[in-house]
């Protein structure tokens, strides 16, 4: 699975860019806060993909951080909710902002991305509230982290283990602050762990 792409910004569209890597040009559909983030034409840029298949499709989708791509996944669990109204999401609302409309029941605040009536918005909320995490942890300690880099692939690292993004994050502050600004991935996810745990 394609799970990173470093390269140079090729191309855009409403919703797609073409990231060349060493001469190959990725397609990846992003939403239009990603698209924002990516930077300029001819300019070096990462994006975080998720790979999505199906019988008559392949679809590699782009994100800005970690976090955003993790939300994705969550997003795209709920039934009714495949990748286009997933990237609608996530173009209306940032991760934070779903993360507090999640903890907090806030359908009204889901149901202003573009294709999600009231009904799919408090599926949403409902099914997700309890993997958003707690309403003040979770927002507080993803603020702390520095964005990008060796904590938020460690954070992307202990949600997919299991850990709720809230607990990932603090875990990972907490790591941060044993080890240092230049710990390395491994690093912070080992420390990491021993701290959710405890």
């Amino acid at each position: 699975m394609i799970a990173k792409l470093r390269g140079i910004l090729d191309e855009t569209g409403t919703d797609w860019a073409v990231i060349d890597v060493a001469g190959v040009g990725y397609l990846v559909h992003c939403s239009s806060k990603t698209l924002a983030a990516v930077g300029e034409w001819g300019e070096a840029c990462t994006l975080f993909t998720d790979l999505q298949v199906s019988e008559n499709d392949m679809r590699l989708l782009g994100f800005a951080t970690a976090g955003e791509r993790d939300w994705f996944r969550l997003l795209t669990q709920v039934q009714g909710v495949g990748s286009k109204v997933a990237l609608a999401i996530l173009s209306a609302l940032s991760t934070e902002d779903l993360q507090r409309a999640c903890a907090a029941q806030d359908a009204a605040t889901v149901a202003r991305a573009q294709g999600v009536g009231p009904k799919l918005a408090s599926r949403i909320v409902n099914e997700l509230k309890d993997k958003a995490g707690p309403l003040p942890g979770a927002v507080g300690a993803a603020a702390s982290l520095p964005r990008g880099g060796a904590s938020a692939d460690a954070v992307s690292a202990l949600q997919n283990l299991g850990f709720k993004p809230a607990i990932a994050a603090a875990a990972v502050a907490r790591a941060i602050e044993e080890l240092g600004e230049g710990a390395g991935e491994s690093d912070l996810i080992r420390v990491a762990l021993q701290r959710a745990a405890g």
